[in-house]
């Protein structure tokens, strides 16, 4: 791979003396031992933490999505062109976008990303995917400016959204809304890291950019769609759609929350559309899934990952493009991804779509837009000294833009105990 895409925005460093390791080993240090990676055992996927001890969190999810991203890397290994092995990154690369690809993920998941971009709406907005970029190039604290500093290429393997945040309307004049369904972000960067951007971009010529970074404008503005990612974004973003979609609905099965009858009210028309060896193996496994056998039930679920691993490919999906990092994707035959696609739709229907669920989430909103509040209210009293001084040096050279999306990044960077706590610090009696 050309020096362009292992440079880090710190310029060449000295390795320390006997330090054998590779640029993409010491990326994956790096998030390893951050502390926006160790906040995620604190963070909720999609049942909150601390109900139960077996469950999913955002780092565990992030662990799993790690291990089959090289999963794929190894299967691609073995049955792609020469030219696409080449193609490849390094096992230590892909572990490294999986393990970091939450980090910005905000207290309380979606809801809270939710909470916070309305509160952001005047300021460039939130995102979890921004604000991951954001750490990961500018807020983390092994470098002083750059984050963890990592290589170029890491950084375009982050970039699940290429563009930065469109035009937003601004909030409406009430500090509380009445629903939060209409204000979910836009899916981009923020105007404030633009120059992050521009430096991974570097390499890409003005052509190849332009193809990159096009947009589909949604029915609604200002919501907008970009169309393309890097070939590592798709191999990370494959692994976390598996991973979601396998794991978490064993999770949804051992604590019952998805009983066997909905699962064949759902997936029984799946399989009607499937044929061959897939709709065979499909209706077996769910048989073992739910299962009172324990080791039946993890052979489903390991089963099911191989569907989707053994079944990914490389497409050209930007054939003009000159930079073979944008030229082409990791992608699943229409069969397999349909099956994965399903499989999400029932952890969303029957989880993260039940009542209970939606309720804990309401309360986790509003105890955001309340922490929020408070904050950009009595920033100088409120604030930890450490962040209050960042704050001052933001409003005091950026205005009040900079200094809110100081705030909104302290706020992002709460575990969900953390906010729990200070919600009550601040508020209950």
């Amino acid at each position: 791979m050309s020096a362009h895409w292992q440079a880090r925005r710190s310029g060449p460093s000295a390795q320390r003396p006997g330090d054998r390791r590779t640029p993409w080993q010491r990326d994956r240090a790096r998030v390893l031992h951050s502390a926006a990676f160790r906040r995620l055992q604190s963070k909720t996927q999609i049942m909150n933490v601390g109900e139960n001890d077996f469950y999913r969190t955002r780092l565990t999810h992030s662990l799993e999505a790690a291990q089959i991203g090289t999963s794929l890397i190894n299967q691609l290994a073995h049955v792609g062109s020469a030219q696409e092995q080449a193609l490849l990154p390094d096992l230590n690369l892909m572990e490294t976008l999986c393990l970091a690809h939450d980090i910005g993920h905000p207290p309380f998941g979606h809801g809270g990303e939710t909470a916070l971009n309305y509160k952001m709406l005047g300021s460039g907005g939130f995102e979890g995917n921004g604000q991951t970029f954001r750490i990961v190039g500018k807020l983390e604290a092994y470098h002083s400016e750059h984050g963890m500093d990592l290589t170029r290429r890491s950084l375009l393997g982050l970039l699940k959204y290429p563009v930065l945040m469109p035009q937003l309307p601004q909030p409406p004049q009430a500090q509380q809304p009445g629903s939060l369904a209409q204000w979910k972000p836009a899916k981009a960067l923020f105007a404030c890291d633009a120059d992050l951007l521009d430096w991974v971009l570097e390499p890409l010529s003005s052509a190849d950019r332009a193809l990159f970074q096009q947009v589909q404008q949604l029915d609604k503005s200002p919501w907008q769609k970009s169309l393309h990612k890097s070939f590592d974004a798709s191999l990370m973003e494959l692994a976390d759609d598996i991973a979601y979609g396998v794991h978490d609905l064993e999770d949804a099965v051992v604590t019952g929350t998805l009983s066997e009858a909905q699962w064949h009210a759902h997936l029984d028309r799946v399989v009607a559309e499937l044929d061959g060896e897939l709709a065979d193996l499909v209706p077996r496994l769910g048989v073992q899934l739910f299962s009172s056998s324990h080791s039946a039930r993890k052979d489903a679920i390991g089963a099911l990952v191989n569907i989707f691993v053994t079944a990914v490919r490389v497409q050209e999906v930007l054939g003009d493009a000159e930079e073979p990092l944008i030229r082409y994707n990791a992608t699943l035959p229409s069969a397999e991804r349909f099956l994965l696609d399903s499989l999400k739709a029932v952890v969303f229907e029957h989880v993260i779509n039940q009542p209970s669920i939606q309720q804990l989430r309401y309360r986790s909103q509003n105890m955001l837009l309340d922490l929020y509040t408070a904050f950009y209210n009595e920033p100088l009293r409120l604030l930890p000294h450490n962040t209050r001084s960042r704050w001052q040096l933001a409003f005091e050279t950026g205005g009040q833009i900079a200094a809110d999306r100081i705030l909104c990044d302290y706020i992002a960077g709460m575990t969900d105990d953390y906010a729990h706590r200070m919600y009550r610090n601040l508020f209950v009696i």
